[in-house]
């Protein structure tokens, strides 16, 4: 069975030095992790001290930490019916009151949380795998591969997304499961062309070429050297990935087609309070979900953006200097030159 051959394979000739490679008298593995720099150690130390960062993952944390002690927080059962406490106003009872069919607004809310982080995590984990490997396989080998790949990309991104997704969960059977299965799937196509442009890159850098004429072979360039160089796109792609995987739930069980009932979620909360009396005279049914949604959404986006700069200082920079907070390169040459 033949492989494609990815670009700039040609074998160095023995006994003749290569020009464009690094002294191969050093370990590959150390060309790889001196060639590119490693952002790591300096992310922690951009992060904390920037706001977004720190307000977007206290919202997260909190979410989470709602999530993990549902049991112990919830105070009632989120499925539990009482019809004669319908539409009860936040009290000491019920801290933000109950819905049409009297179950505890909180209660729901919070184990509604379990549905929207699980679905926003394990999508985008899908997603994730999907795209990350059709992209750094596409970039890599480049030739007809890379056109079969992104020309399915180009299908998937064609339709637009929260149409396919309902075409989709409406053509299964709607479930948590059905739900995670839709966004990760249909979200692999925005991550395979981040990777491949980022392949497209790094595939040319000397320490590629270096451990290629080592002997090294193509899945271990892939693995050790290509990939640890394009994860930082990929890291922040995620983050905001799972702010929209939330939004995507969130429309879907509104529509009926995600999370089916009694399990609570955001979006089923939202719809069972969509009534123009019921939001009128009850707007706490529709009002604190809404709410959720909103800061998960706003957390997960903050956290992205403080990630974006901290692992990528050039379009920190470029931002910066848009909005007048540092002087541009070309500023002071021009003052030299008059």
């Amino acid at each position: 069975m033949t492989h494609p051959t990815p670009y700039n394979s040609e074998p160095a000739q023995a006994g003749t030095p290569r020009a464009d490679l690094p002294s191969t008298n050093a370990p590959a593995a150390q060309i790889g992790e001196t060639a590119v720099a490693r952002p790591s150690g300096r992310v922690w130390p951009l992060l904390s001290s920037d706001g977004r960062a720190r307000f977007g993952l206290a919202v997260v944390v909190l979410l989470v930490m709602g999530a993990l002690l549902a049991p112990l927080i919830a105070r009632h059962d989120p499925t539990t019916i009482d019809l004669t406490n319908t539409l009860a106003a936040p009290s000491g009872v019920h801290w933000l009151g109950t819905d049409v069919q009297g179950r505890d607004v909180w209660a729901r809310l919070v184990y509604g949380a379990r549905v929207s982080l699980t679905v926003g995590v394990v999508s985008q984990a899908l997603s994730l795998v999907l795209g990350v490997a059709a992209g750094l396989v596409a970039g890599f080998y480049g030739k007809w591969v890379d056109d079969l790949v992104m020309r399915l990309a180009d299908i998937t991104l064609a339709f637009p997304t929260l149409l396919l997704l309902i075409a989709m969960a409406a053509a299964l059977q709607p479930s948590l499961g059905t739900v995670m299965l839709t966004i990760g799937v249909v979200g692999w196509a925005g991550m395979a062309r981040l990777v491949r442009g980022q392949v497209l890159v790094v595939r040319h850098s000397e320490y590629v070429q270096a451990e290629r004429a080592l002997g090294a072979g193509d899945l271990r360039i892939m693995v050790r050297h290509v990939l640890p160089n394009v994860i930082a796109p990929v890291v922040i792609a995620a983050t905001l990935g799972v702010a929209g995987a939330i939004m995507a739930e969130a429309a879907l069980s509104f529509l009926g087609l995600g999370v089916q009932p009694p399990t609570p979620s955001w979006g089923a909360m939202i719809a069972d309070g969509r009534d123009l009396s019921q939001l009128r005279g009850a707007p706490w049914t529709s009002l604190f979900p809404g709410l959720a949604i909103g800061a998960a959404v706003l957390g997960f986006n903050l956290l992205g953006d403080a990630l974006r700069d901290a692992l990528d200082p050039r379009a920190a920079g470029l931002r910066k200097m848009r909005r007048g907070d540092m002087p541009s390169e070309a500023g002071p040459s021009r003052t030299a030159a008059r």
